[in-house]
């Protein structure tokens, strides 16, 4: 069976694990904070179906980086809205941090050297880091937007929800250019925190992986 073979059949449930625990985090904090939303809808599941979403699951691909279909919330639940929006949106990024740390123990201390679980491993910590860093950005729909949004002065707020709107389809432009014009606008922003973090997590096994791989 060729590498390449290998990398796909593994890249596809690798990123179904690492969009469900980010939603199913999300659902999960939000019922934790008082809101049943996302249970009452059936969102807080470990099923990989509930949490696709074709746009971002496709980006992943692409980019490595991408998004899943948002939980539902209703913030009216939150005792205290702004704060608890926060936790509720970081829960998601947190959640593949914390895949990635325990992946990054295996790269560690338990490496066979056996193709597919080698690139099992790669994958592993490179989608879930991926995931998380992406949806820290504070672009909308991402997470990193609903803790801006919660950060910011009243006043700012106001101005920034006249352009909330546009801002997806700017980005979504931006990563397609990016793609296909080779700009590397991506790599540069995230793609070496993501590197960085991988060798943090998983030590100089994990360095090793990547120049075996070709990423470095």
């Amino acid at each position: 069976m060729s590498a390449n073979i290998v990398e796909w059949i593994i890249r596809i449930p690798v990123l179904l694990f690492a969009i469900t625990i980010h939603e199913y985090a999300h659902g999960k904090a939000a019922l934790s904070l008082g809101d049943p939303t996302a249970k009452n809808a059936g969102r807080l599941t470990l099923n990989p179906i509930s949490h696709i979403d074709p746009i971002g699951a496709i980006c992943f691909f692409l980019f490595y980086i991408g998004w899943a279909k948002p939980v539902p919330v209703d913030t009216r639940y939150f005792k205290n809205p702004r704060r608890d929006i926060i936790l509720m949106a970081l829960s998601g990024p947190i959640a593949n941090f914390a895949a990635a740390f325990v992946t990054g123990l295996f790269i560690r201390h338990f490496l066979i050297i056996w193709e597919a679980y080698l690139v099992f491993l790669l994958y592993m910590i490179l989608m879930n880091i991926g995931l998380g860093l992406f949806n820290l950005i504070p672009i909308p729909p991402l997470d990193g937007s609903h803790v801006l949004e919660n950060m910011l002065p009243s006043s700012v707020f106001r101005h920034y929800e006249k352009i909330r709107r546009y801002v997806p389809l700017v980005f979504i432009g931006i990563l397609l250019f990016d793609r296909f014009l080779n700009l590397k606008i991506v790599e540069r922003i995230l793609w070496k925190p993501i590197i960085i973090i991988t060798q943090f997590f998983g030590g100089d096994n994990a360095t090793n992986l990547l120049k075996a791989s070709g990423i470095l």
